[in-house]
């Protein structure tokens, strides 16, 4: 079995300083993403939160930072409280023009429990798709 990477591209109408705020600010954050209670960029930093699956099962997402480099890339592991698996998120920022190009990858799908629905990369797709092509999108350009 091959290695699961799920990648998305995004461009918007704001500075690389505007999403990489957006990526990393709490405050910002629980605007588009998850409502986080602390969170550091620093190298090792580790935070949770919660999420829901579709029958309604909640996840506790356990995520520690594993680079910064400012304005550019934020990368993190992401594993699920209570399950098998370790994934790797990683947001890079890109200028073009007067935009901003995000791309998300999302690595390691295969080593979550397979036979769980929850788990499957179409549902990694959707969510990802939804919050970078639309939620983060509202946040920063407002529509």
């Amino acid at each position: 079995m091959g290695r699961k990477i799920f990648s998305v591209e995004q461009d918007y109408n704001a500075s690389i300083s505007q999403v990489w705020a957006a990526i990393s600010d709490k405050s910002q954050m629980k605007l588009w993403y998850f409502d986080l209670e602390e969170f550091k960029l620093q190298k090792g930093f580790q935070f949770s939160f919660i999420g829901q699956g579709a029958t309604g099962e909640k996840y506790i997402h356990l995520c520690e930072i594993t680079e910064v480099v400012p304005e550019k890339k934020l990368q993190y592991g992401w594993k699920y409280k209570g399950h098998v698996g370790t994934s790797l998120v990683t947001f890079e920022l890109f200028k073009e023009a007067r935009k901003t190009r995000l791309k998300l990858t999302h690595e390691g799908l295969e080593t979550f429990d397979q036979h769980n629905p929850d788990f499957a990369s179409a549902n990694f797709e959707a969510g990802w798709t939804e919050l970078i092509g639309n939620l983060l999108r509202v946040h920063l350009e407002g529509k």
